[in-house]
């Protein structure tokens, strides 16, 4: 088959999850192609220009990069596969044209604008709401991160279940590179770790809170490092007059594997996941999890982490307390570890490459 590939979101300067998974699925899914013996044959599409070596080099693959500076998908891309006429289109985030030919296969990530509306401003929220319908619409097949979204979806846009196919993806164990995180973000010898837009979502005050009942219960000054950029309606109450609280801000990719094996703990207390790789990248550090028991977390966790009511400060702070003993370290360290091995790009990319077939 000849299959168009939307390859926009792998050109970002500071990649979020969604531009993560388009990058690392492409990548793998060139590598897994070019090992078929009848191999597809891949257009990738761009609006700007992909460093060399972004890729993996492969006969079966072409780029384009198409520029444009609105709507590119609606118009620009929408455009090229009128002329190209492939056999299937694959988006891997989302949003379908609303206008193109032949056959199509699209990413839903996840529908928290639905269940979180007030964290998206409104304009976002309803070309999300919109596009994301149309795409469940229009597709042919729809892959989601978890077994959550596909639930969203039945849900929210009636998606027939038979249509909606669960490809976990794959989580790379994070590059482990010296770096001085005191000296670079003014981060403590101990602390508890966070990583994430900061927004209301990931339920940044009441980590916060359970964070100052742990040391107030516990007598520990171990830190609350809170790595990523403030998102859209942070509030700065959510840590006003806590001790022991470092924002970072962004912190770059290649620190991120550092922070994790450094830290007590990964706590992700929050609201809502479509997937968090944040916590299978912990996971493949040795560093315990502490998640929440809602969306797709206990699917990501299984048994190998501390699973928590996100509503309730005293069950997180009692999680951060817990994962203190040695014992309790070390079984989750193990588990964690096993349970990573789990979710591989490789695997994700046969998945999808047989359900091309299909």
């Amino acid at each position: 088959m000849r299959l168009a590939v939307d390859a926009s979101r792998c050109t970002a300067a500071h990649p979020t999850g969604t531009e993560h998974y388009a990058l690392q699925l492409i990548r793998h899914l060139i590598t897994a192609n070019d090992a078929r013996p009848r191999p597809h044959q891949l257009t990738l599409y761009f609006r700007d220009a992909p460093a060399a070596g972004l890729f993996p080099s492969s006969p079966n693959v072409q780029q384009r990069v198409i520029p444009f500076p609105r709507l590119w998908t609606h118009l620009r891309f929408a455009a090229a596969l009128f002329r190209d006429r492939p056999d299937v289109t694959f988006v891997p985030a989302h949003t379908l044209p609303f206008v193109f030919p032949g056959r199509a296969m699209v990413t839903v990530h996840d529908l928290g604008y639905v269940w979180f509306p007030q964290t998206h401003r409104l304009p976002q929220r309803l070309y999300l709401d919109l596009t994301t319908r149309w795409s469940a619409r229009r597709a042919d097949l729809i892959l989601a991160d978890s077994a959550a979204t596909r639930a969203d979806l039945a849900r929210v846009y009636q998606t027939p279940t038979d249509k909606v196919h669960v490809v976990y993806p794959g989580v790379e164990p994070p590059l482990i590179q010296p770096v001085d995180l005191q000296q670079r973000y003014g981060i403590p010898q101990r602390y508890f770790l966070f990583i994430g837009t900061l927004q209301p979502r990931k339920n940044i005050a009441r980590l916060v809170a359970a964070h100052q009942r742990y040391r107030r219960h516990t007598n520990d000054d171990a830190g609350l490092v809170l790595a990523g950029s403030r998102g859209w309606l942070y509030d700065d109450r959510w840590t006003q007059g806590a001790e022991g609280v470092i924002i970072t801000g962004y912190v770059e990719e290649a620190h991120k594997g550092a922070l994790l094996a450094e830290a007590i703990a990964l706590v992700m207390p929050s609201l809502y996941e479509g997937f968090g790789f944040p916590v299978l990248e912990a996971m493949h550090c040795g560093t315990p999890v502490i998640a929440s028991r809602t969306s797709s977390l206990p699917e990501l966790v299984g048994e190998a982490g501390l699973l928590v009511d996100p509503l309730n400060v005293d069950e997180i702070a009692q999680a951060m307390q817990r994962v203190t003993d040695p014992a309790v370290r070390k079984q989750l360290t193990a588990a964690g570890r096993a349970q990573a091995q789990r979710f591989s790009w490789e695997s994700s990319a046969q998945q999808v490459l047989a359900l091309l077939d299909q």
